[in-house]
């Protein structure tokens, strides 16, 4: 079988760092090989030498053919490279928010690369089928949308539409099931296993080993930028595990909630129009934990967003400690530091022109009072636990990989001491062992500050885990709540059962679901 990509000898260099280290790696006609590692591993940095492409003050070496086109040899990136592009590989960000023009329309965008790639077409049923292979209706209501008016799991169909609607001989996909409910994940594995076994090479570069199981037939794990082992996943990945259970009793059961929703209702535009929420209800006791979850686009962001007060248009009451909380703008230096939120798609939450830890010890700063030395201190102290060392958060964001980020949104929040923390897809981008850190620092959190966690996850077994209380919303409307036993071990909602039956990605049991890839919308 002749590959249709080869690597042999990839090196790249930024400074004096090696950022990878003779990596070799092929892709195949059909099949899915599976780039594995803790973040920082170099997997991106590989994948996008596919392109010819690297990071700023990045130098790549080796030699890197895509289709019969030499696109990386010793100098570096080949004037061959952009050749490819779009034609024979296409690549999906981790961040789909880098992928997609905020000022211009979703339909606009997918046209304009259907009459450029695919000149032979109708672009509007080029566009459709693009749009159905992602999961997402084609038609004008889609079509006409900014990718603003998008959740973070909608953002990523659209983004993986835009490298569709290329229709490459190669995909590259980066982190795609970030952002996912279980549902879609599975509905995305089976519609990537249906284009493989069309003929498409896929390169999955994945924190997800469910996913990675479900799909890969070959798996190169990364460490530090070398390769260092490979093999089918069975070969090449642990055990699958579950995570360990972190609760702990809240610490003022059964008195009155630091945090409570009243009858929350939110809407996108003006008058009510575009609902999103219906009368949400929700209490959140110091030291504890509540889950929400539910499909992509189902109104989990929005309700975090009206909590943190960033999403002005709603109606109904966010009470801390039984005192209404205005608006984010409106809201006193105390307000803002007792009730923080990080950010599902956190780079574009990072000023690009600081270091990372300055931006952490700067919230210590200005919502703690504290001086600037013993600030940075702090946060180092903090970003070291979490795994990040100093010499990496010298970094501006620009030089921190995705899981890096998404470590140090976290610990730019945590440092503030909140009453209540807002989490919304904190641990999508973790491999096993970040996540461990992450739930460790939050459990020390609970423990010691008597923080409250609102916890917007697709990973229902990690809420399982460390959630008290979980509150599934379907459509903006809360239809089922209990205690994670009772919500996952004996759903009862129709939407409950069918996230809880997803939950087996990456199991044999999941072979046939992937043979029969569900439509769209089902």
């Amino acid at each position: 079988m002749t590959a249709l990509v080869t690597a042999r000898g990839l090196t790249a260099h930024a400074g004096d760092s090696v950022l990878l280290d003779a990596v070799d790696f092929d892709l195949y006609e059909g099949r899915v090989t599976a780039l594995v590692g803790p973040s920082g591993s170099g997997k991106t940095t590989a994948a996008l030498s596919l392109l010819g492409e690297a990071g700023p003050g990045v130098r790549l070496s080796g030699h890197v053919a895509v289709g019969g086109v030499t696109v990386v040899d010793e100098q570096g990136p080949t004037a061959d490279s952009a050749s490819v592009l779009g034609r024979v590989v296409a690549y999906m960000p981790q961040h789909p928010g880098s992928a997609l023009n905020p000022a211009r329309r979703t339909g606009a965008v997918l046209g304009e690369l259907a009459r450029l790639h695919r000149p032979d077409a109708a672009p509007p049923a080029v566009v459709a089928e693009a749009l159905q292979a992602a999961q997402l209706p084609s038609g004008r209501d889609v079509e006409r949308r900014f990718p603003h008016q998008f959740s973070g799991g909608q953002r990523q169909r659209v983004a993986l539409a835009q490298t569709l609607v290329c229709r490459p001989r190669v995909l590259v996909l980066d982190e795609p099931s970030t952002g996912l409910d279980t549902v879609a994940r599975m509905r995305l594995a089976a519609e990537l296993a249906s284009l493989t076994s069309r003929g498409l090479g896929i390169l999955l570069l994945s924190h997800d080993r469910d996913v990675v199981r479900a799909l890969a037939h070959h798996v190169v794990v990364m460490s530090r930028g070398r390769v260092t082992a490979s093999g089918t996943p069975a070969e090449a990945l642990p055990a699958r595990s579950r995570p360990d259970a972190l609760r702990h009793e809240p610490t003022d059961a059964g008195r009155s909630p630091v945090l409570e929703v009243r009858a929350l209702s939110a809407h996108l535009r003006g008058r009510g129009r575009g609902p999103v929420l219906h009368s949400v209800d929700l209490r959140l006791p110091a030291g504890a934990c509540v889950g929400v979850v539910g499909l992509s686009g189902s109104g989990k962001t929005t309700l975090a967003r009206c909590v943190a007060g960033l999403h002005e248009r709603h109606r109904g009451q966010v009470l801390l400690n039984g005192v209404a909380l205005p608006v984010l703008r409106r809201r006193t230096r105390d307000q803002k530091r007792r009730v923080q939120y990080v950010w599902q798609e956190v780079r574009g939450s990072f000023d690009e022109r600081h270091t990372i830890v300055e931006q952490v010890s700067r919230t210590a700063v200005r919502l703690r009072g504290l001086a600037p030395g013993d600030a940075r201190a702090e946060a180092l102290r903090l970003l070291g636990r979490l795994g990040l060392d100093e010499a990496t958060v010298a970094r501006r964001p620009v030089g921190l990989s995705g899981g890096e980020l998404q470590r140090a949104a976290l610990a730019r929040a945590v440092v503030a001491l909140p009453d209540v923390l807002i989490c919304d897809e904190i641990t999508t981008a973790l491999d096993p062992a970040a996540t461990e850190a992450v739930l460790a620092e939050l459990a020390r959190l609970r423990e010691e500050h008597g923080t409250a966690l609102l916890w917007v996850s697709h990973d229902l077994e990690l809420l399982a885990a460390v959630a008290h209380h979980v509150v599934v919303i379907d459509n903006g409307h809360v239809v089922e709540t209990g205690t994670p036993d009772e919500v996952l071990r004996t759903p009862r909602a129709t939407l409950t059962r069918r996230l809880v039956s997803a939950m087996d990605l990456g199991t044999e049991r999941t072979a046939m679901d992937l043979a029969a890839p569900t439509a769209p919308g089902s």
